[in-house]
Formats: C-alpha cells, sequence, structure tokens
C-alpha cells in the first residue's frame, strides 16, 4: 500500500538542507488559488487529467514551448537545426539550466524525458515511430535521426497539453512509463520548486519561487518566452464546494478561482473587487464520442445520421446558457485556430432531423436503442445527454439515457462488451482546444482500431490521411491534407464536435499578469 505521510516524510527530509525549499520570509508575497480539482497524482505523464498538467508547469520546462499565436518557439533549447533532407534534428540546450536539486541539466536527461512521455502520449507514439535514433552527441546536445521527414517534430516537442513532453531528470525519466513518479522524485528545472513537507492530499499543495531559475530573455507570450515569476509562493487550495469557492474569493481568503461555476458568474460579475477574465481565446470543445463496434454505430450511415441530426447551440443552451461564454463552431479543430475550416461540414450540424429519418431509413436501422450514457455531477456536461436524446429521437432513433457519475462512466466507457451487456453506444465530453489542434494530436481522429482511444473506430483511410500530415512538412499542403480529411470524416465520423465553450477565470482585482494560455500559469502574476 502507498503511505503518501511516509513518502512526503521522506521527500522533506531530502530537501531540508536545500535553500530553494526553505520557509517563505515574512512578508513573502503569496498567491491562494483554488483550482478545478485537487491534486493527488504528481505524475503528469502518467495521466492526461488536466490538473496534473497545470501541476508539471509549475515544476517541469519543456524543450519547445507555443506562443499565444500557436508558433512554436524554443524553451529550455538554445539553438536548433535540421538537415536539407529533413532527416537529422540537432537541439542545443540554452546555458544555465540546473534541476531543483542543484545538478545541470543534461542531453541524456532530455532523450531520457522524451522517451518516456513518448510511450504513453499519441502525438509522442507517432513522432517515435518515424525516428531511428536519439542520441547526445555531448552534455547539451540532442542528435535525433529520422527514417523519413516527419513534419510534426517541433510541434510534438512543443505540445502544449496533456500530455506534455516535460524534461525531467534521467533517474526519474527512467521509471516505468506505466508506473507513477515518487514524490521525492518530483525535481524539474522550472521556475517553482514543490514544497513536498507541505502537500497535503484534500487540502493543499505549494510551490515556491525557484531562485535559481534563469528565464528566457523574450516577453512571455503564451507558454513560451519569458518565466518571470514575481510571486514568492503560490499555494493551490481545495475547496470542492463551489458556493464556498466563491465566499472565499469574495472575502479574499483566496486571491484567485481557476475554473467557477457558470451559474454562479453573475454573482461574481456583480462584485467590484473581481474580475471575470477569459485568458484561453480558443476555449473547450464539446463532443459527441460513437462506440464504433457496436451495432447500429458499427455502420458509418447510421453515424452520420446522428451528424446531420445534431445542432450545437441546444447543447451550449443547455449547459453553458450566457452566449458571452459560447460559440456556435463547425469547424474540428476549432475556431481562432490555424487549422480550423469548415471543409465538407455544410451538410451536417443543422438540426435536419428530416433527413437523418431519411438516412436511418435508407441505411435500414433496426430500432437498437442506442445506450447513452450521461454523467450527472460535472457541472458543465450534465445537460449535454438530455439534449443528444432529443435530438436524435426527433431523427428516429431509440435512445435509452443511463444516468451515473463521471468517475462510473470513464470506467465503462473502457468496456468493450455490447452495449446491452454492461458496455455502450455513446457518451459525451470535452476538450480543451489545446488538445485538438491537429488530426495527429487530437485522439478521436485516432482510427487505428484496437489501438485507438475508447470507442475504436477503426479506418484505413483516416490513418492514411493522419499519417499523411504528420510526414508533410509544408503548412499549406497540411492544411489541404485536413480539408481532404474532414470532406472523408463527416461521412464516416468518429465523434461529433457540438459546440465550442469557454471558462472564465475569477480573480481579485489586486492579481495581474496572467498570460493569454490554453493553460493557467503562474508565473508573470503580481499581487498588489
Amino acid at each position: 500500500m502507498f503511505d503518501i505521510r511516509k513518502t512526503v516524510a521522506t521527500f522533506a527530509a531530502a530537501v531540508s538542507a536545500a535553500a530553494l525549499m526553505a520557509a517563505a520570509p515574512a512578508g513573502a508575497q503569496t498567491l491562494k488559488v483554488v483550482m478545478h480539482s485537487d491534486v493527488k497524482i504528481l505524475d503528469p505523464i502518467w495521466t492526461t487529467a488536466y490538473i496534473q498538467r497545470n501541476h508539471g508547469y509549475m515544476i517541469w520546462d519543456t524543450l519547445f514551448a507555443m506562443d499565444e499565436k500557436f508558433e512554436v518557439k524554443p524553451q529550455m533549447v538554445d539553438k536548433y537545426s535540421v538537415t536539407p533532407d529533413n532527416l537529422l534534428w540537432t537541439f542545443t540546450l540554452r546555458d544555465g539550466l540546473e534541476w531543483h536539486n542543484g545538478q545541470p541539466v543534461t542531453a541524456e536527461d532530455c532523450i531520457a524525458s522524451i522517451k518516456r512521455w513518448a510511450a504513453r502520449d499519441s502525438m509522442g507514439q507517432k513522432l517515435m515511430g518515424s525516428v531511428e535514433s536519439l542520441e547526445a552527441a555531448d552534455a547539451k546536445t540532442i542528435k535525433m535521426k529520422m527514417k523519413e521527414p516527419y513534419g510534426l517534430v517541433l510541434q510534438s516537442l512543443g505540445k502544449p497539453s496533456s500530455n506534455v513532453p516535460f524534461m525531467m531528470p534521467k533517474k526519474t525519466a527512467e521509471t516505468d512509463p506505466m508506473q507513477q513518479i515518487k514524490a521525492e522524485e518530483v525535481i524539474g528545472s522550472g521556475p517553482f520548486v514543490f514544497k513536498g513537507d507541505e502537500w497535503k492530499p484534500g487540502e493543499k499543495i505549494v510551490y515556491v519561487k525557484n531562485a535559481k531559475y534563469k528565464p528566457r530573455s523574450e516577453p512571455a507570450s503564451g507558454l513560451a518566452g519569458g518565466k518571470v515569476v514575481k510571486l514568492d509562493r503560490v499555494e493551490w487550495v481545495w475547496i470542492p464546494d463551489a458556493q464556498t469557492q466563491i465566499g472565499a474569493l469574495q472575502s479574499g481568503e483566496v486571491d484567485m478561482l481557476e475554473a467557477p461555476g457558470h451559474d454562479l458568474l453573475p454573482i461574481l460579475a456583480k462584485d467590484k473587487n473581481i474580475q471575470l477574465l477569459n485568458f484561453n481565446p480558443t476555449g473547450n470543445q464539446y463532443t459527441f464520442r460513437f462506440n464504433s463496434t457496436a451495432k447500429p454505430f458499427d455502420d458509418a450511415k447510421v453515424r452520420h445520421a446522428v451528424f446531420v441530426a445534431f445542432a450545437q447551440e441546444d447543447f451550449l443552451k443547455a449547459t453553458i446558457g450566457d452566449p458571452q461564454w459560447f460559440k456556435v463552431c463547425k469547424a474540428p479543430f476549432v475556431c481562432g485556430t490555424p487549422l480550423a475550416t469548415d471543409a465538407g461540414m455544410a451538410d451536417v450540424l443543422n438540426g435536419n432531423a428530416a433527413k437523418a429519418k431519411q438516412i436511418l431509413a435508407d441505411a435500414k436501422y433496426d430500432g437498437t436503442p442506442i445506450v447513452l450514457m450521461q454523467s450527472t455531477d460535472l457541472q458543465v456536461l450534465t445537460n449535454l445527454a438530455p439534449v443528444a436524446k432529443a435530438q436524435m429521437e426527433r431523427a428516429g432513433f431509440k435512445v435509452d439515457m443511463i444516468s451515473m457519475d463521471w468517475q462510473t462512466l470513464v470506467a465503462r466507457r473502457v468496456k468493450k462488451e455490447p452495449p446491452s451487456q454492461g458496455g455502450w453506444h455513446a457518451f459525451l465530453t470535452s476538450w480543451v482546444a489545446a488538445d485538438i489542434l491537429n488530426p495527429v494530436m487530437a485522439g478521436f481522429f485516432n482510427a487505428s482500431c484496437d489501438k485507438a482511444m475508447f470507442g475504436w473506430p477503426c479506418d484505413a483511410t483516416i490513418e492514411k490521411f493522419r499519417d499523411a500530415f504528420a510526414k508533410e512538412t509544408d503548412p499549406a499542403k497540411q492544411k489541404e491534407i485536413v480539408e481532404n480529411l474532414q470532406k472523408y470524416w463527416v461521412d464516416h465520423p468518429t465523434h461529433i464536435n457540438v459546440g465550442q465553450w469557454y471558462a472564465p477565470l475569477a480573480r481579485r482585482t489586486n492579481i495581474d499578469g496572467n498570460l493569454t494560455a490554453p493553460v493557467p500559469v503562474f508565473w508573470n502574476v503580481t499581487k498588489k
């Protein structure tokens, strides 16, 4: 059994002599934040959960990072080059990179980190499938030799969201990718240091400024540029009740809420001491996921009928409500991003029940009830399934909506049993835009059969498009591939995008400096 108290005590003893981990001085500037979840897991490679991703950005750094214009920039890398045939990449680490325990960051550390990340991440797996060798030419130089030209090298190493290729010490990175790293191994080279002796799952997690961190000289932009820390200490305080969170912010007990409930935003909007601000302008995307192995959704025509029957606005009104915080957007790769396009989407997502009913008749749908799983305990998801049920029934589907909490849904969605025997036909979820910027990154476009995510679509044509996109180095040709993929995918959908939505951050007016980024980060933030 994993003993948290023993592990934390061991970690605290191991670092007690380090100056970086010393207690905050009197009058130290401390920011208290309520995040969207408690932190009970410390390994951002082992899980794709967004709270672990956020935790990772506090401690670890990345070789490359994406700025607010979706351009990938060097971060830990000082300079890089690629040969004219696009087969040999050379990355040189910048000076002054140091782990929190005082040891220098080396190329071998980074190679081990890339390999561990790639073992868990779908985009990393695609990248490593085209890598012939990955070697350290010297302590600061990484050589990546490719089997063939690959168009997403920098986009992969600069992937902004789960899983993020965080760089870790070689000893940590050699941990089995299927096992979590230990608390005493939470050692990064990033702008904050984890205070293991103050971590109390269910209560709080604490980070202090890394006094030895050397930020890049460029201004901060998105997740790129100079990570200049202006706070001495950041505490993520866990308050599970949404109304209690609001009270704590209004009283000044906490300084910021990462994700206040949409139904409570009007209360905060009336408080002159609080600001509601959206620092993630591309937001999130609601998604309806098919189980493509279960009849009748093993028939692409039946899946297409759902695409024709759906209309996004009903989903968005039922969940978010205020149009200020949602957008009708047909582009599966998210409006406001470089690959956003409506190609092939003209005849879907229009709520055309009559046309959908005709498609079902042509497909000889036999009235099999659709087992639709509904999540009931996450406010931003609860009302999605009832809308899907109503729109599908208007088109002639029979729908059996089964309600459950999100963790039960998560457990059930991995089951491949027939829907009548504990399996499922469909469910709805949400992706942050930074996870679905292209067809290789977007997990629900993976159509590699048993290797695909739950839903297990098996479509060789989609996979050919994804491989072509990954190997293409010309952005214009990549865009053309995306457009052709969409035109095919509309008739052979693996999932359906049902709207774009936004979640504002709430902060007290004495807080400033939050960056426009798909992830909440705490460098550049000030407290007056």
